[in-house]
């Protein structure tokens, strides 16, 4: 049976190689269009393109896939179903309705969870201990058509978007193999969403990984795995940005200093105040135009003195 493939990043890559090794005939591919990127702001294809130009799968990449041309090359393409993993765009109806079986969206969360563009952040950023991916059927919303198939994944304490993106996007390649073996069979059902469950993953931006040192640790740790690779968590350390790669909240309360002071090292990292009396390990850290260095290596470098406020007061009241 024919697929049209709609996917853009590297979340969608491994859901369009397993297509390519299945029973499955790839009839073409749907992305983005070449975006500007890097400090020299060329042009880069998206991930999905180089895979599908390397197995000579046909490429389309209209701006916008609502257009009306559009449509006439989905009708000669004569698909049995499209299979869609972050594409970027809104589908129109004609769209949906052009596969022959169904349109079938591969889902970073569990629906109804998280409808948006960005669930794996917002799992980590609320501390969710669980995650998953969902095949569900497209309508003319936002995430909300009836769920097909759900997969779960353990969360621990350390894991980041990069991660969990890794994990959700192989996990959500097998079961999109095993949505369209069961629409084919009859054996796989849509199941409408609860509505009064769906909460939302609205688009990140940069400003959000600015940390409030008035925060509990374990906040401030969420989104520092959260927010990385990107934007990743930061403040601002003499009138400097410095990110904050990696960390660890210690157990329990230890200490009432004002929040964003350096209290003194840690194991490979420093310990800085938290709000609620709380402490966090800053492990991996990147001052501006820098290596990435661990905690204790900057801390030494710049030869911070316990009980200093390293972190500014004024921002931690944002």
């Amino acid at each position: 049976m024919r697929v049209v493939f709609l996917g853009t990043p590297g979340f969608a890559l491994p859901s369009l190689r397993t297509l390519l090794k299945s029973r499955y005939e790839v009839a073409a591919v749907f992305t983005q269009p070449d975006r500007p990127s890097g400090r020299g702001q060329r042009l880069q294809p998206p991930p999905v393109k180089l895979l599908a130009l390397e197995n000579n799968i046909p490429v389309y990449q209209p701006e916008k896939i609502r257009d009306e041309e559009n449509r006439a090359i989905f009708e000669q393409l004569r698909t049995d179903f499209i299979a869609v993993a972050a594409f970027g765009q809104i589908l129109p109806a004609w769209l949906l309705r052009a596969a022959g079986v169904a349109t079938v969206n591969v889902h970073a969360s569990l629906l109804p969870r998280y409808r948006g563009a960005a669930p794996i952040i917002w799992a980590l950023l609320n501390g969710d201990t669980v995650a998953g991916v969902t095949t569900m059927l497209m309508d003319e919303h936002l995430d909300t058509g009836p769920i097909l198939l759900k997969s779960e994944l353990p969360l621990s304490d350390t894991t980041t978007a990069g991660e969990l993106e890794c994990r959700l996007a192989d996990a959500g390649a097998g079961l999109l193999i095993e949505t369209l073996d069961g629409l084919r069979s009859g054996t796989v059902h849509p199941v409408p969403q609860d509505d009064t469950q769906a909460t939302l993953a609205p688009r990140i931006k940069k400003e959000m990984a600015r940390i409030n040192w008035t925060k509990n640790a374990r906040d401030v740790h969420n989104m520092v795995r959260a927010f990385n690779p990107w934007p990743l968590a930061f403040s601002d350390l003499y009138d400097q940005r410095f990110q904050i790669l990696g960390s660890f909240p210690e157990a329990g309360c230890a200490g009432q200093s004002i929040p964003g002071t350096f209290l003194g090292f840690a194991q490979d990292g420093i310990r800085v105040q938290c709000g609620g009396g709380t402490v966090l390990d800053l492990l991996q850290v990147q001052p501006t135009s820098k290596r990435p260095v661990t905690g204790r290596e900057f801390a030494i470098g710049a030869r911070l003195k316990p009980n200093e406020v390293i972190f500014g007061i004024a921002e931690t009241r944002r």
